[in-house]
């Protein structure tokens, strides 16, 4: 583009290793290792030129991280990049708007309240058109939470590469919001889910112009482990990464760090908004956009 300095980037990266119990039923969510994740991403995001904030345990909440989206769409304009990182567990809220097939809307654990994957989807709608945004979850969005083979990836760890495991320990812990807690949590606090629900438009009536790029930590059937140091997909896409020695697009990137971790948990790549090849193809985390794409 004429007349326009370089692409800008904005990024914020989550991590939370408790929840406040007061909305949680008395759950604490405890986890030791979601910090450190945060805090990762945005040595990576720093190296490669965002403007970073993290917001860890007791800062990340419902309204801070929103407020933090809605202040970058509007700061950033075409060719720009969001950069948003989240590590702490997944949940699940009954669809009241009949638009998952699984019949449940996922969630982020944050530590006042849940955000709805459709919050998350609505915000997009706020980002200029042509604005890049990766988003890289580090959570369970998983619907089949009784299955030993996906809770369990011990049988798996003596494949895994060594050096991935030196960090996360062999000690790994699921990273999701227990049933029978969403249960409670949804009886004391179904008054302020359904307002929230009311309030959030549905997906079809969602308008996002903006190109998304959703890398998560499993499939929609499994479930996301924690170790010592970091979750496991985090720490997993920090070795594939290699201080930025990597070269490749984002597929490449997703199937290398799946090569590397047990079959029980597969990151999932998903597009969201406009779909737009040519930022699929960039190295990733890379600011500047090649000549040759710029120029298409």
């Amino acid at each position: 583009m004429l007349g326009r300095a370089k692409p800008k980037g904005i990024s914020l990266h989550i991590g939370l290793n408790r929840v406040d119990p007061i909305h949680y039923a008395g759950w604490k969510g405890e986890l030791s290792a979601c910090e450190n994740d945060a805090r990762d991403m945005e040595t990576i995001a720093t190296s490669q030129g965002f403007v970073a904030q993290s917001l860890l345990t007791k800062a990340a909440t419902s309204t801070a991280v929103l407020g933090v989206m809605e202040k970058a769409a509007k700061e950033l304009f075409e060719d720009d990049f969001f950069l948003l990182t989240y590590s702490g567990h997944g949940g699940q809220i009954n669809d009241a708007g009949n638009d998952e097939p699984d019949g449940v809307d996922e969630t982020w654990v944050l530590f006042d309240r849940q955000l709805i994957d459709d919050e998350l989807y609505a915000a997009w709608s706020l980002f200029r058109p042509s604005v890049r945004v990766l988003v890289l979850s580090d959570s369970c969005h998983s619907g089949t939470m009784t299955k030993a083979m996906f809770l369990d990836p011990t049988p798996y760890l003596a494949h895994l590469n060594t050096r991935v495991r030196a960090s996360t320990g062999a000690n790994l812990r699921p990273k999701f919001l227990p049933p029978d807690v969403q249960a409670k949590i949804y009886k004391e606090r179904a008054t302020l889910y359904d307002d929230i629900r009311r309030k959030t438009p549905r997906r079809e009536k969602v308008n996002a112009e903006c190109s998304v790029i959703l890398i998560s930590a499993c499939q929609d059937n499994q479930v996301a482990m924690e170790g010592t140091k970091n979750g496991l997909f985090t720490e997993t896409l920090l070795r594939v990464w290699d201080k930025g020695r990597f070269r490749g697009g984002y597929h490449h990137f997703r199937n290398e760090v799946a090569g590397m971790m047990p079959p029980t948990q597969s990151p999932k790549y998903t597009i969201v908004g406009h779909r737009e090849r040519a930022f699929e193809h960039q190295r990733p985390f890379s600011i500047i956009v090649p000549q040759a794409a710029a120029a298409a």
